[in-house]
């Protein structure tokens, strides 16, 4: 489909980030420090929380919907020739819009895994894995040495490569593979930490920082960023839905173990007003229980519930069984949404960005980007 359209994205450089978690993050502070240098930026991420143009942004702008709707027209009759999925579909509208806007350089998200990924038909100047954990197994593997692998495959040859992941066994994996490839692996120490003041809440958002900061200067001379363009970037790096605050709400994507215990021990460490409510919502091929578990520990009460928006596939088919004391099952989610406010100082929303997407919707003035 690139090729048909005359390959958009061979007209500016593209940053490639893709992990398990922590992809967004280290995304929007790597797009915010290179806007620091006067550059136009462009960022695809994935899911979106309510809109699908929230994927595709420009200068911290999300195409409209006319341009998507557009986009999307003009690029049907190869998408149906393709019989393109959406994924792939909306990374060539990503693409095409981003060279139609004139940027300087577009930061590509990875949407799942790697290897196999829409995004690993780019080029990019520099890829970096973030993080590695156990998530979509069935795609990837049931081990970190296998999903390592299968995300370490966006390394290219004589390309370099930052290595994310603090774990040094984990960390090896991705570099031997990565080396295999011929790409020119960099490793991040894991005690390696951001000095710098950070507007995205929670202490793993400095080893973020620490990653974004090894992927800005690993860029070639035509994309130098300086140390002040870092400082000023990294702090007002922002995405909406990680560890999120407005007033006694708490929004968080977090839809794996790894994430979800990086979320509770963010709670921990915030210490915010009691009783603390949850309100869970996961699909069906995660580590349920591990997660409802994991947020006992720091909540007063959990309740699971189903978010609308889930694909029917992956949504919950029967209640839970055997359930962690303190988490209460309630499928209707209007129903849910309205339960666990009831005495609670502070609400947390979590689970998926279906979820968190969902309750925003639900809520006065609770948009992306407000």
């Amino acid at each position: 489909m690139l090729a048909e359209i005359g390959n958009p994205d061979h007209h500016y450089p593209i940053i490639h980030i893709g992990g398990t978690n922590g992809k967004g993050s280290v995304a929007v502070m790597v797009a915010q420090a290179l806007r620091a240098t006067g550059r136009a930026v462009g960022v695809y991420t994935s899911p979106h929380l309510v809109d699908v143009t929230e994927r595709v942004v420009v200068n911290e702008t999300p195409v409209s919907q006319d341009a998507f709707a557009t986009w999307t027209t003009r690029l049907r009759p190869a998408i149906e020739r393709a019989d393109a999925s959406f994924f792939e579909a909306s990374t060539v509208i990503a693409l095409a819009h981003f060279a139609a806007s004139g940027v300087d350089v577009a930061v590509v998200e990875v949407g799942l895994g790697g290897r196999l990924d829409s995004t690993n038909v780019v080029s990019p100047v520099i890829s970096v894995v973030t993080s590695i954990g156990i998530d979509h197994a069935e795609y990837l593997g049931g081990t970190l040495a296998e999903i390592a692998g299968e995300k370490a495959a966006i390394a290219k040859p004589g390309v370099p490569f930052v290595v994310g992941e603090s774990d040094r066994a984990i960390g090896r994996v991705l570099y031997d593979r990565a080396a295999e490839l011929g790409a020119e692996a960099i490793l991040v120490p894991s005690e390696d930490r951001y000095a710098g003041s950070l507007r995205l809440a929670g202490s793993h958002q400095q080893r973020n920082a620490a990653v974004a900061r090894a992927v800005l200067e690993g860029l070639p001379p035509d994309l130098c960023v300086s140390e002040e363009a870092m400082t000023i970037g990294f702090a007002r790096a922002w995405l909406p839905g990680r560890y999120e605050r407005r007033g006694r709400w708490i929004l968080d994507v977090a839809h794996n173990t790894s994430a979800v215990a990086v979320l509770a021990e963010t709670i921990r460490a915030s210490n915010p007003a009691r009783p603390v409510h949850v309100l869970l919502g996961v699909l069906r091929d995660k580590a349920l229980m591990a997660m409802a578990e994991t947020l006992t520990r720091v909540a007063d009460r959990v309740w699971l519930t189903l978010p609308p928006t889930a694909p029917v596939h992956r949504a919950l088919s029967e209640p839970p069984a055997g359930l962690p004391p303190g988490v209460v099952f309630e499928p209707d989610f209007e129903r849910a949404l309205r339960s666990f406010q009831i005495g609670a100082e502070t609400l947390v929303v979590t689970g998926s960005f279906h979820t968190v997407g969902d309750v925003m919707t639900r809520l006065p003035g609770f948009q992306p980007f407000g």
